[in-house]
């Protein structure tokens, strides 16, 4: 808008900034507080050419809203745009309880059967916790990839660990 400042006609410009508006208020459905600010430009170019079901825009927003993992609310809306792939936008750093139960029970069983500990890094030692089954409540979920060198917050880069090896690892 600044480069514009000085044209002596903004017929263009007005058309292009009333379609910016027009697609986005054909997407979204309410107005939020988070949605000031965004560069709604470049998430127009990006994807005004896809079509999305307001309904459905509508329902995964009011989820997302109400999720209590996403930190980052103004990324929400680009993160739907997007096709809710990339959770960076979310930042969202925390591995939900099934998540956490899914891999403690998968570890777990996997350990029982190869008589080593459910923590991958007590089963390296060769101390007394080699073969350590902890409980669940005794374990902290991990990223494999670390969140801020860009690995995921899903079922794919989760680990359990123990309390003391996760807290030893950091962000490793």
């Amino acid at each position: 808008m600044s480069s514009h400042r000085f044209d002596t006609n903004i017929a263009e410009l007005k058309t292009y900034f009333n379609s910016v508006i027009d697609w986005v208020s054909s997407v979204f459905q309410d107005v939020e507080n988070e949605m000031r600010g965004l560069n709604w430009g470049e998430l127009y170019e990006r994807f005004h050419t896809i079509a999305y079901n307001p309904n459905e825009v509508h329902t995964e927003l009011r989820e997302l809203y109400a999720d209590f993992y996403v930190k980052d609310k103004k990324g929400i809306f680009e993160y739907i745009l997007g096709g809710c792939i990339d959770t960076k936008l979310l930042n969202v750093r925390i591995f939900d309880d099934v998540t956490k139960k899914t891999v403690y029970e998968k570890q777990t069983q996997e350990a029982k059967s190869e008589n080593t500990s459910n923590c991958p890094l007590c089963a390296l030692g060769n101390d007394n916790n080699k073969q350590r089954i902890y409980k669940q409540n005794e374990m902290d979920a991990d990223h494999v990839t670390a969140w801020s060198n860009g690995g995921a917050t899903d079922i794919n880069n989760c680990t359990m660990l123990c309390k003391t090896h996760n807290r030893a690892k950091g962000n490793k």
